[in-house]
């Protein structure tokens, strides 16, 4: 669980004339109705965003010891070793006052002098190599309480920049020791700009920072270029960066079974309805939902999921609706939750043009981390 206790969601009902195919798939199945991802719409509170930014549930047992170097990947070990050093080094504190902040500001510290020297760390590496293990060890790893730390992705940084205002989000994050940006994205100008900027503030006041971002499996040098760009997209921060390269194959592929082929509607149904706290929502009512809920809302959406069960799987009909899978795709994955579905396999969601434009990353993680779901459902079909 989080280390931080989420503020209440308060709910909306989305009322339909007619239910969605997948739910009313009929069969063996028990009396009990699933739950329908179609069927909520959550109201966040502003602060829930800040007290969510946390490692996710997914991460919340890592620490440097449970991660195992491959031998054949010397950079992997030495990434251990340079981050338990960087964590120590945070643990005095870096100015005087408790520390103690609060959402919006009140009771903030007295700005602290930035030390001299690197005063971040940049991961660089492939899908599946370890970073956010290894990120989100860092934040566990830095003494300071839960308040005084945050983790979180690049599109919830935005997301609370959005929801805060940028001057309150200085405010807010200004007290804190250490800041963890996990998938740190460069295909929109605008918000690399925009974070570029407050992590500039962020660092005036002393606070330490931490990133990771992918490179494109399969593209062999690529990578070496990762670090280069993201270096040169936040200009003015690069000399606050150390970056250490991770390399290794995807650990989601070392020994594992290829990915479950899709299962019937019939199974599919079954399987949500014998689920406790299982949802099954036809998929093309999923995509739709989706553009109704803000993407900053799509962690809410999946509150007290236990599995999702999707019937017709088909390629997604644009740019757009992709980004929001994508998003939807990264929050299921933090939390675990196993994805069961009819239709196509996941790695034919996205359209080749997709796979080599500009949001080519987003999508391969995407790709990436719903079919390790779909390993992760097979035990909910057992032997169908």
């Amino acid at each position: 669980m989080p280390s931080s206790v989420p503020c209440p969601v308060a709910w909306g009902t989305v009322s339909s004339s007619s239910p969605s195919p997948a739910s009313s798939a009929s069969g063996p199945i028990a009396d009990a109705a699933p739950l329908s991802l179609c069927a909520r719409e959550p109201h966040v509170p502003a602060d829930r965003l800040v007290a969510e930014m946390v490692p996710p549930p997914r991460f919340d047992a890592v620490r440097f010891g449970t991660y195992i170097p491959d031998p054949d990947q010397p950079s992997q070990a030495e990434a251990v070793r340079v981050l338990e050093g960087f964590a120590a080094g945070l643990g005095a504190p870096a100015g005087g006052g408790s520390g103690r902040r609060r959402l919006f500001g009140f009771g903030r510290t007295a700005r602290r002098a930035a030390p001299s020297g690197p005063r971040g760390v940049y991961l660089d590496g492939g899908y599946g190599v370890g970073k956010t293990h290894l990120l989100a060890s860092l934040w566990h790893a830095t003494e300071a309480e839960p308040g005084r730390k945050a983790f979180g992705t690049f599109v919830e940084l935005t997301n609370l920049v959005g929801a805060l205002g940028f001057q309150q989000t200085v405010q807010t994050l200004s007290g804190h020791r250490l800041l963890c940006i996990d998938e740190f994205e460069l295909d929109d100008p605008g918000d690399t700009v925009l974070v570029s900027t407050l992590l500039g503030k962020l660092v005036d006041h002393g606070v330490a920072l931490a990133a990771t971002s992918n490179t494109l499996p399969g593209k062999l040098g690529e990578g070496r270029f990762a670090a280069a760009d993201f270096l040169r997209e936040i200009q003015g921060l690069s000399a606050h960066f150390r970056t250490l390269r991770i390399d290794g194959e995807d650990y989601r592929h070392r020994g594992l079974p290829e990915a479950p082929p899709p299962y019937s509607d019939d199974v599919v149904a079954k399987v949500a309805h014998a689920t406790e706290g299982a949802t099954l929502d036809a998929f093309p009512d999923l995509l739709d939902h989706l553009a109704k809920v803000h993407p900053s809302r799509y962690g809410a959406l999946t509150d007290g999921i236990r599995a999702v069960c999707l019937t017709g799987v088909r390629p997604v009909p644009d740019q757009s609706t992709a980004l929001r899978l994508v998003v939807l795709a990264d929050r299921l994955y933090d939390r675990e939750v196993p994805v069961l579905a009819s239709g196509l396999p996941f790695d034919q969601l996205f359209s080749e043009e997709m796979l080599k434009g500009g949001y080519r990353k987003k999508y391969f993680r995407a790709i990436s981390r719903l079919t390790a779901l779909a390993r992760d459902a097979g035990r909910l079909a057992g032997g169908e």
